[in-house]
């Protein structure tokens, strides 16, 4: 059967069950939709099982397709570790990984030194930066990128969802005599901290209250910070309230430093994405840290 399937059904298939969406997965790979859905239409023929279930324009993966999809992944990563040799400039140097510092500081930093453990044969360059330019220059092995998962010079994979909700720390609490689960208004009566929005996407602490009905008063928030880490770290410290990515964050809320005051959560739909370049191959050990990070991605 293999022999009838050209390789390039396989790549299509991959895009589209890792985007879970067609158009993504013709963007990624410079087709049309139609050629997309064409390709799936025959590949799901010659199985003779629907990879995907669809309704309307949306499609997600049947359990055939959950199955087939892993295993496609693995083979096509062990087709790029198979080519790694051939890169030999790639294999003398060390893996370049670049991320956010609140990436990089919040939920990275316990992954890499892990990964590190279990490869101490592997050099590992981190970059930390917020500019655009920086994170997405392909000259980097593996990038973690926020947005709606699409890029031209990446294949981007869902990494950390952004899921939205205000937090503030226990000490605050005990010191107010509030206690979770608190109404917006509850809220909004201890100090708000604020952050720079770096990429247009974010999410102000703002938009949580407007989407709750509970407009922020104009003296608020009475704190703001030029990075989202310094926001959190403000209310780790107890100096007031922020709106927590819970995905980033889950470190600080695991060890009770900082705990979510509501049980409403506001999922933008945008995230993190960890990437490969689209147009170059990578080394073994850069594939073994996109496989390591991918392993803890919290995106459901």
């Amino acid at each position: 059967m293999l022999s009838r399937i050209p390789l390039e059904a396989f790549r299509v298939f991959e895009a589209a069950a890792r985007h879970g969406n067609f158009s993504a997965a013709a963007r990624e790979l410079g087709v049309t939709q139609a050629a997309v859905s064409r390709r799936i239409r025959g590949l799901e023929d010659q199985l003779g099982a629907a990879l995907f279930l669809r309704r309307g324009r949306h499609v997600r993966l049947s359990e055939a397709g959950r199955q087939l999809h892993t295993r496609t992944r693995a083979a096509l990563d062990y087709l790029e570790e198979a080519l790694a040799p051939f890169q030999t400039e790639a294999t003398q140097r060390p893996v370049a990984l670049v991320a956010a510092g609140s990436v990089s500081h919040l939920w990275l930093g316990p992954h890499v030194r892990a990964f590190a453990r279990e490869h101490p044969g592997v050099s590992l360059r981190l970059t930390t930066s917020d500019a655009m330019g920086d994170l997405a220059n392909d000259h980097h092995d593996v990038t973690i990128l926020y947005g709606s998962g699409e890029h031209p010079k990446w294949r981007l994979s869902p990494l950390v969802a952004e899921e939205l909700v205000p937090v503030a720390a226990p000490s605050l609490l005990a010191e107010t005599g509030l206690a979770p689960p608190l109404t917006p208004s509850e809220i909004l009566r201890l100090d708000l901290i604020d952050y720079a929005r770096v990429n247009a996407h974010w999410i102000p602490p703002a938009a949580w209250f407007d989407a709750e009905g509970q407009p922020v008063p104009a003296d608020k928030p009475r704190l703001s910070f030029t990075s989202y880490l310094s926001a959190i770290e403000a209310a780790v410290q107890g100096d007031g309230v922020t709106l927590g990515s819970l995905g980033l964050i889950a470190g600080h809320i695991a060890a009770g430093r900082l705990v979510a005051l509501s049980p409403s959560v506001l999922s933008t739909g945008f995230g993190y994405h960890l990437g490969l370049p689209r147009n170059r191959s990578v080394s073994a050990d850069a594939l073994a840290l996109y496989r390591h990070l991918l392993t803890a991605r919290s995106w459901r």
